[in-house]
């Protein structure tokens, strides 16, 4: 899997480095993995800056649903994502409207930026 994790339960925290070609799939796993292990509730930082996706509009649709529908399973920590240089954040943005679900989340083209405002944000 090109999606290398940590979580550290003490600091309520998951840092998530996406490296390489992605899929949806790829992306799936990641998040079932962070539920599994009973961290959506905490801050996450997505650093996708070295990641490139092959995706449709379904695609995004599919993630978007799917990030929504963990809004039912109680309290969501903030989320930080910072794209590759290339790609804009509309893409970012888009899917954030799409699976936000009233928790803080905000696309970031500089990681410290995103790691600032991450460590700002309250403790769901």
């Amino acid at each position: 899997m090109p999606i290398h994790f940590t979580i550290d339960h003490k600091a309520r925290y998951v840092e998530a480095k996406f490296d390489g070609h992605l899929v949806l799939k790829d992306i799936e796993d990641f998040c079932d993995a962070v539920v599994g292990q009973n961290g959506l509730s905490y801050r996450k930082l997505i650093d996708g800056r070295t990641a490139y996706g092959t995706y449709n509009d379904a695609d995004v649709m599919a993630l978007g649903a799917r990030l929504s529908a963990y809004e039912t399973y109680g309290p969501r920590g903030a989320l930080a994502l910072v794209p590759a240089p290339e790609f804009s954040l509309e893409l970012v943005d888009r899917l954030m409207n799409l699976g936000k679900g009233g928790r803080p989340a905000k696309g970031f083209l500089s990681i410290d930026a995103a790691r600032k405002w991450l460590a700002e944000q309250p403790e769901a």
